[in-house]
């Protein structure tokens, strides 16, 4: 059965990705490129359902949301002329 959750990537200070899954506490993962982030946090999401269940709160879909927060060089250059 095809089963969707809520996936949130966002990207820490050191520039590696950490994902995680809200409607499943503590099934999270970390990853240093995009590919790499959305086959970990696929693994974990099944490894959590097999150990824990499917939360009774999970849709039948599967949604990824990302939040990429970048600089424009273009901007940097602006800030620092000020």
């Amino acid at each position: 059965m095809l089963r969707q959750f809520d996936v949130v990537i966002e990207r820490d200070e050191e520039g590696f990705y950490v994902a995680s899954v809200p409607q499943i506490p503590a099934c999270h993962t970390q990853a240093r490129s995009l590919d790499e982030i959305t086959g970990r946090i696929r693994e974990a999401i099944e490894l959590c359902l097999d150990v824990e269940g499917a939360p009774e709160a999970a849709t039948t879909s599967f949604v990824t949301r990302m939040a990429v927060v970048r600089s424009c060089p273009r901007t940097r250059a602006k800030r620092s002329a000020l």
